[in-house]
């Protein structure tokens, strides 16, 4: 199983933070964004990652993190988005990296309190159709801004609705997923949304359409350091004083 960590994004809601750097290059406590994201990989027991980015920024990931091996990471390959053509483009940039296994995708502005590696390990037992990583969230005007999970009687995922006016559930799907290697030709049937972007959710709601949908729910912390400077800061706040990719 490989790892792709999505580190595009023009960094708009960060700005002016992002004005010279690339967001996932800025610090959360003691090191840049991006370790973070590697440090849950690697850790969950993946040594073999694409890194997948864009902008006028990108040659900073390759400076920073070179071959890898510092980081834990045997095999480290790059690619270069060109425009902000949405995730699930992104990660279709990944296609002949995963070599036709599945894939554990990664936004690199996630933070988890605890290790992705039980999830991870659930996917690999069963690497069939995807499987999200859920996370509750209080407040419903977050969960506003957010993919919100629609469970059906059995608890199972019955549909995943972006950005609700009225939140179906207290849970969100946090950007860590898993996907067999089919991934990618349903990404190459995707139709851009009304933004212009071919959407994760779209692929997300494919899997649970075909009832291939599984999920853990993260327990602890999880943060979006990109969603706003509040939503930065208090994610620095929480790395600060308990840490990250706890076992």
């Amino acid at each position: 199983m490989k790892g792709v960590i999505l580190a595009g994004g023009t960094g708009s809601r960060l700005y002016p933070l992002t004005r010279i750097t690339n967001k996932h290059l800025l610090p959360i406590y003691d090191r840049p964004m991006i370790a973070w994201s590697i440090e849950a990989v690697v850790s969950s027991g993946i040594d073999e990652i694409m890194l997948v980015t864009g902008g006028t920024h990108a040659g900073e990931f390759l400076r920073l993190l070179g071959n890898g091996h510092a980081y834990g990471i045997k095999q480290l390959s790059y690619a270069y988005q060109e425009n902000a053509g949405g995730i699930a483009e992104a990660l279709g940039l990944a296609s002949q990296f995963a070599e036709g296994g599945p894939i554990l995708v990664m936004l690199a502005d996630n933070i988890v309190e605890h290790s992705i590696k039980p999830m991870v390990d659930a996917f690999r037992a069963d690497p069939t159709g995807a499987r999200i990583l859920l996370s509750k969230v209080q407040e419903p005007e977050h969960l506003r801004h957010l993919g919100v999970p629609v469970f059906g009687d059995d608890g199972r995922v019955v549909h995943i609705e972006e950005k609700p006016t009225e939140p179906a559930s207290q849970y969100c799907v946090t950007g860590i997923y898993c996907y067999e290697a089919d991934v990618f030709d349903i990404i190459g049937d995707l139709v851009p949304s009304g933004r212009g972007e071919l959407e994760i959710t779209d692929v997300n709601n494919h899997y649970v359409a075909k009832c291939q949908m599984a999920h853990d729910v993260q327990e602890g912390f999880w943060g979006d350091a990109g969603e706003s400077i509040e939503a930065y800061y208090a994610v620095n706040d929480f790395v600060r004083q308990n840490g990250a990719n706890r076992s």
